[in-house]
């Protein structure tokens, strides 16, 4: 005898997110960031680097190095960055290279979807049938959990920042949420599912992530076989030639790498873990217990098996918030299947928590924005000429006009949720998902300004070109750090080579980090540093032979 599942849904519960707006949600999370910005430091800034040592030709394609220093992992990831700075000549190379890694962001949400979308249409994931009719007909409840599940996935706080750079990790987030749909979709599109997990762990291991592939696979192939979906039950062959293809790409990309680190901090990774699956890891939590009876059916089996692998691995390399990114989507299917069992008290908490917290954060960037352009109130413009010494703010329009288009819409979406007789399932993640796309198109509007002022690099070359002739030869960088050198070589125009002591290096110029002694032959020219930059720690001695 089946066991009833825990969800009830009414027919009118399960109404579909209109897709206008739905649309625009998805413009106002993955857009904004992607123009009128340098690459930020350490990750993205060397991931960039790496992309136009290739596009320039200053690497081979097979090995992208900056300065002369290779790349850890294989170059697939490096190549869609250079790839769009060469055939897109007209835009400035980091514009157009995160232009492709736009379309990767926007690819994950829609593999998030349609993997929530076919896990709702398994019976065991059926609400219960009503004793006189009016419950939720199969498509329009699938289609209803696959919008929370969208929603989940955008309220996350962990993919904000990381899934707006243009680094290795963000591919293998299009890998994880094209295996998690390949496993989802096994039964109604069986073709697109071999194809999904054929492509998605190779993917997965040419970006730099061997290991999880592999554990993918071999979960995958578990949960295949115990499936009493034909269908799904012939994908094993298909899983095999992915592994074996995995395999195959990581040796001949030489993405094999040994990460694990020992835990040494639990505290710290328990907090990391918190925020960082805020709020998909705690309705995951909850749908797991209320589907505990059902906890052997595919549409929790597949999201849990592919949540746990990224977990487990962020937990042996002690804590890594990469690693962990790789969980975001199975947690956010997970999630959706928690909205038809949660109470409304909880609910309310949420919506409550989300319209305090996020009309004080839409209100605290429109107070700096007023401050920093007219004066007042005064605190916010000196705390920002106190961050970010020698930023001048100057006035642009468009910014503005889509700052109050984006205040407007997050009043509206709070007008919305707070009125009475709201019946969707997905109501629940209206407000976070919204909150965190509105927060983000205001910063990346108003206060993109300061923040790429404070972020980039671009004031440290702004410091160092007085110093350092653009003709040199070359530029001894032995011991700068990949950003660094990413960000002389590529955004600077100087010639860096990092392979040689400074002490025997050819080249008439040298930069030194902070804390490196001179050695001897050389001649002190200046001491650098980044205006925001205030301790020191990142300051740069320019040297030159006598």
């Amino acid at each position: 005898m089946n066991t009833p599942t825990p969800a009830i849904v009414s027919e009118r519960s399960a109404q579909r997110l209109p897709r206008l707006v739905l649309l625009l949600l998805c413009i106002a999370y993955v857009v904004p960031g992607v123009f009128g910005r340098d690459p930020w430091r350490n990750a993205d800034l060397s991931a960039f680097g790496f992309m136009a040592s290739l596009a320039k030709g200053s690497a081979p394609w097979w090995q992208p190095a900056i300065a002369g220093i290779p790349a850890e992992g294989g170059p697939l990831p490096y190549w869609l960055g250079a790839l769009a700075i060469k055939l897109l000549p007209w835009l400035d190379a980091a514009v157009a290279a995160r232009l492709p890694y736009a379309l990767v962001l926007a690819g994950v949400l829609v593999l998030v979807w349609y993997a929530a979308f076919h896990l709702a249409r398994t019976e065991a994931a059926q609400p219960i049938a009503f004793a006189f009719g009016g419950e939720a007909q199969l498509v329009d409840y699938a289609r209803a959990l696959a919008d929370g599940a969208l929603l989940a996935m955008i309220a996350t706080l962990g993919l904000l920042l990381l899934g707006h750079e243009t680094t290795p990790e963000l591919l293998q987030l299009l890998a994880a949420s094209c295996y998690l749909y390949g496993l989802a979709a096994a039964p109604y599109r069986p073709g697109r599912s071999r194809l999904a997990v054929f492509a998605a762990l190779p993917l997965l291991a040419a970006s730099g992530a061997p290991s999880v592939a592999l554990w993918l696979g071999a979960l995958g192939l578990v949960l295949a076989h115990r499936s009493s979906y034909e269908a799904a039950q012939r994908l094993r062959v298909w899983l095999l030639a992915s592994m074996a293809t995995a395999v195959l790409a990581a040796w001949l990309f030489d993405a094999w790498a040994w990460r694990l680190r020992p835990m040494a901090d639990v505290p710290a990774l328990i907090n990391l873990i918190a925020w960082f699956t805020w709020p998909a890891l705690p309705m995951s939590l909850w749908a797991l217990w209320r589907w505990r009876s059902h906890r052997l059916r595919r549409h929790i089996t597949i999201p849990l098996v592919c949540a746990l692998v990224p977990l487990g691995a962020c937990v042996a390399m002690n804590g890594a918030d990469r690693a962990l990114l790789l969980a975001l989507p199975a947690l956010a299917v997970l999630a959706a299947f928690a909205l038809p069992t949660l109470q409304r008290g909880f609910a309310a908490a949420v919506d409550w928590f989300s319209v305090l917290f996020f009309s004080a954060f839409v209100l605290f960037v429109w107070i700096y924005y007023l401050s920093m352009h007219t004066g007042w109130p005064a605190q916010p413009l000196a705390n920002v000429r106190k961050l970010a010494a020698g930023f001048e703010p100057s006035f642009q329009l468009l910014p503005l006009l889509l700052g109050a288009a984006g205040t407007l819409a997050w009043l509206a979406l709070v007008r919305w949720r707070t009125a009475r007789h709201r019946h969707a399932i997905w109501k629940s993640l209206a407000l976070p998902a919204g909150g965190v796309a509105a927060v983000w198109l205001l910063v990346m509007t108003l206060l993109l300004p300061p923040l790429d002022y404070a972020r980039s690099l671009t004031p440290l070359l702004a410091s160092v070109r007085p110093h350092l002739p653009l003709d040199a030869p070359c530029v001894a960088g032995r011991g700068l750090s990949l950003p660094t050198l990413a960000a002389l070589q590529f955004q600077g125009g100087w010639r860096m080579e990092a392979r040689s002591d400074v002490a025997s290096s050819a080249c008439p110029y040298a930069l030194l980090q902070a804390g490196q002694s001179m050695p001897p032959g050389w001649v002190l020219v200046a001491e650098v540093r980044r205006p925001t930059d205030r301790s020191g720690a990142q300051a740069l001695s320019v040297l030159r032979r006598p």
